[in-house]
C-alpha cells in the first residue's frame, strides 16, 4: 500500500506501542497519575462520606485541630469541617483547572494549526497576535480581567483560558509547520483533499502528542492561577470554597491554627506537582528521539 492511498499512517497511534511503554516506565509520572486519581476520587466521593457538609457550622468546635473527634482535618474559625471544605473546594478548583485547560487547548490548537499550515500572511498575523498577548505579563492580565468582571467559577475559567492559549498555539504551530511538508500531507494534496481536511484529519492527529503534553501542564498552571486569584480576593467568593480562598482566610491564623493554611496548601502542591510529573512523563514518552537512545 502506498502513501498516496493511506495518508493517515504517518505515525503509530499515540495510545499504544512505544509511547505507552515509555510512559509506563516513568515511575514519577505514574506516581503523579495515581495521586491525581486519588485526589479526584476524594473530591468527588469524599463529601458524601463525611458527617458534615462544607457549610455546616459547629461553634463549639471552632479551631479544632486535625484528628479531633469526627473532624478529621480540624475546623476553621466558624467551626466548619476542614475535610468537607477541602473536598468541595477541590471539586471547584479541579473543575476550573480542567475547564480552563480544555478551552485554552481548543483555542490554541485552532490558532496553531491554521497558522502552521497556512503560513504566509495568515500565519504571520496569527503568530504576531500570539506574540502580542505574550508581551503582557500574564499575571497582570489575569488580575485586570478578574477585577473588571463579576467573580464566578465560569468567569475565572474564561479569564485563565484567555491568558493560557498562547503557549499551546506556539507549540502546535511549530509542530504543524514541521509536518505540513511530510509525504502523507503531500499525498493528501495529490488526492485533492481540502485544506481543512488535511489540517484537522491528517496533520492534527499526528500532532496530538505535544498537544496532550501542553494540555496537561496547562491544568497545573490553571489550578495555580485560580488559587492565586482567589487568594487575592478576585476569584471564587465565600461561602463557596476553593483552595485559593481557603488560603486567603487562613493567613490571619498562621500562628494559632497553622493547619488552616497547611491543608489547602498541601492540596494545591499535590495537584500541581502531580500534573507536572505527568506532563514531564508524557513529554518523554512522545519524544521520538527516545527511540534512538
Amino acid at each position: 500500500m502506498t502513501s498516496a492511498t493511506a495518508p493517515h499512517h504517518a505515525r503509530q497511534p499515540w495510545w499504544r506501542g512505544r509511547t505507552t511503554r515509555r510512559f509506563m516506565a516513568n515511575h514519577l509520572a505514574l506516581f503523579g497519575l495515581a495521586l491525581i486519581v486519588l485526589l479526584v476520587l476524594a473530591c468527588v466521593i469524599g463529601p458524601s462520606l463525611l458527617p458534615y457538609t462544607s457549610l455546616s457550622i459547629d461553634l463549639r468546635a471552632r479551631f479544632a485541630p486535625p484528628l479531633t473527634g469526627s473532624h478529621y482535618l480540624g475546623t476553621d474559625p466558624l467551626g466548619r469541617d476542614m475535610a468537607a471544605r477541602l473536598f468541595m473546594a477541590g471539586r471547584i478548583s479541579l473543575a476550573v483547572g480542567f475547564a480552563a485547560m480544555l478551552l485554552s487547548t481548543i483555542i490554541g490548537t485552532l490558532v496553531g494549526v491554521i497558522a502552521g499550515y497556512r503560513g504566509g500572511w495568515i500565519g504571520a498575523v496569527l503568530m504576531r497576535t500570539v506574540d502580542g498577548f505574550l508581551s503582557f505579563p500574564s499575571i497582570f492580565l489575569v488580575l485586570a480581567l478578574a477585577a473588571a468582571l463579576k467573580p464566578s467559577a465560569m468567569m475565572i475559567t474564561v479569564v485563565i483560558a484567555a491568558t493560557s492559549w498562547m503557549e499551546v498555539a506556539r507549540i502546535v504551530e511549530t509542530e504543524v509547520r514541521s509536518l505540513r511538508e511530510r509525504e502523507f500531507v503531500q499525498a493528501g494534496r495529490m488526492l485533492g483533499l481540502s485544506g481543512t481536511h488535511i489540517m484537522f484529519r491528517e496533520i492534527l492527529p499526528n500532532a496530538i502528542g505535544p498537544i496532550i503534553v501542553a494540555a496537561t501542564l496547562t491544568v497545573a498552571r490553571a489550578i495555580l492561577m485560580e488559587a492565586y486569584i482567589s487568594f487575592l480576593g478576585y476569584g471564587i467568593q465565600p461561602p463557596l470554597p476553593s483552595w485559593g480562598n481557603m488560603l486567603d482566610g487562613a493567613q490571619r491564623y498562621l500562628g494559632s491554627a497553622p493547619w488552616l493554611a497547611i491543608i489547602p496548601g498541601a492540596a494545591i502542591t499535590i495537584a500541581v506537582s502531580s500534573f507536572n510529573f505527568i506532563g514531564d512523563g508524557l513529554r518523554d514518552a512522545f519524544d521520538v528521539r527516545g527511540d534512538h537512545k
